[in-house]
């Protein structure tokens, strides 16, 4: 009985492990996307132009990312916010 509570305990463990992981590829994925996109772009304007301005760039990309996080920061907290009610949900089968 013992080995069973230990195995299932693992495999619960590994499986939310796992979906933890997932979700912080799925909510960093935007915003890393887009200010790579845009961070090439701008360099790509940088070196036809020859600006050799740095903060430019920098400038550029965080405002993208705040853009990102604002319009897609209700999808992203509300996947948060699920995962965390189902972890706190079954945590007492864990005991």
């Amino acid at each position: 009985m013992l080995t069973f509570f230990a195995t299932s305990f693992k495999s619960v463990l590994f499986e939310y492990s796992y979906q933890s992981l997932l979700l912080i590829l799925i909510v960093s994925a935007p915003p890393i996307i887009l200010a790579s996109i845009v961070g090439i772009m701008v360099a790509i304007f940088q070196a036809a132009t020859q600006i050799q301005e740095q903060t430019f760039a920098f400038a550029v990309k965080l405002v993208v990312i705040f853009g990102t996080l604002m319009i897609s920061g209700g999808w992203l907290s509300n996947m948060i916010l699920r995962f965390a009610s189902q972890i706190f949900q079954n945590f007492y089968k864990w005991k």
